[in-house]
């Protein structure tokens, strides 16, 4: 698998005033993310995320070590042609509507794009001619992940994509990166939400300390090598018991039982949909 993102040693030292090292928030990281890839971006706050992100994005000079997008550095034309960014806040022109937002910034990148297609896909068809002014949070983060798609980026780092999002807006962003990632591009998603890491990204990278701690597939990080889950359809009593009895006289060990549970998130969007309530704008 190419790499799309590679950080070599990356390390970001902040000085005083008088250059005199203060903090290191970021130190000696290094990791690949391949074509196609949903890579979740990990840790507390203080751990060093939002600093690698900029040095990612060449927004700051790392004191040491190197970053590259599609083997450039990331300040280079070629490597911010092929990159969207969505920050962790939305700043657009209040004045201004959702297509004048998209075709000013669309004029700034020097890229062409169908403006009605990619408002649809994010959701905003409906509130194309309304200002920016006028949008809730959730609208404005919807148009915020649609200026990150103009030029159709290869690499696409999102920072919290969800923030402000119902539940329904959360499932529409997840199912898009689902579907972007399918068609080959590659995204770095941060987030505090560890169930919606879960749900899209292929494997995650934690920070700590300003230090890698951790990477690997979720299945890597999250299997447990002594303990099974077997699922089962609801018996009666009398079946489960025999069932559970023969499994403590192979193994001599306790067995829990416990009802299968769909998630919070996923009976509310079960219930709506059931419902047929709040299909509209966020």
């Amino acid at each position: 698998m190419s790499a799309v993102l590679r950080a070599d040693s990356l390390t970001r030292v902040f000085r005083d005033a008088w250059g005199r090292p203060r903090v290191t928030a970021v130190s000696d990281v290094s990791f690949e993310v391949g074509r196609g890839e949903v890579v979740g971006l990990l840790g507390p706050n203080g751990a060093g995320k939002s600093t690698t992100v900029k040095l990612l994005l060449g927004l700051l000079r790392p004191t040491a070590g190197a970053a590259r997008i599609l083997g450039q550095p990331p300040d280079s034309r070629a490597a911010r042609a092929a990159v969207g960014y969505l920050p962790e806040e939305t700043r657009l022109y209040p004045h201004l509507t959702a297509t004048e937002t998209l075709a000013f910034f669309a004029q700034v990148a020097g890229v062409k794009a169908d403006l009605p297609a990619l408002l649809a896909r994010v959701g905003l068809t409906g509130a194309a001619h309304r200002r920016v002014g006028e949008y809730s949070k959730g609208m404005n983060r919807r148009l915020g992940l649609a200026q990150a798609l103009l030029g159709s980026p290869e690499l696409l780092v999102l920072d919290e994509p969800t923030s402000g999002l119902d539940p329904l807006g959360r499932r529409d962003v997840k199912q898009l990166i689902g579907e972007l990632a399918a068609g080959g591009t590659t995204i770095l998603l941060s987030s505090h939400l560890l169930a919606e890491v879960e749900d899209v990204c292929d494997r995650v990278l934690i920070l700590c300390g300003g230090r890698l701690a951790a990477q690997g597939s979720l299945w890597e990080l999250l299997s447990d090598p002594d303990e099974l889950t077997l699922r089962l359809p609801r018996l009666d009593a009398e079946t489960l018991a025999r069932v559970l009895a023969a499994v403590r006289a192979e193994t001599g060990a306790a067995v829990t039982v416990q009802p299968a549970s769909l998630g919070l998130e996923a009976y509310f969007l079960d219930l709506v949909a059931r419902l047929g309530a709040g299909g509209g704008q966020p």
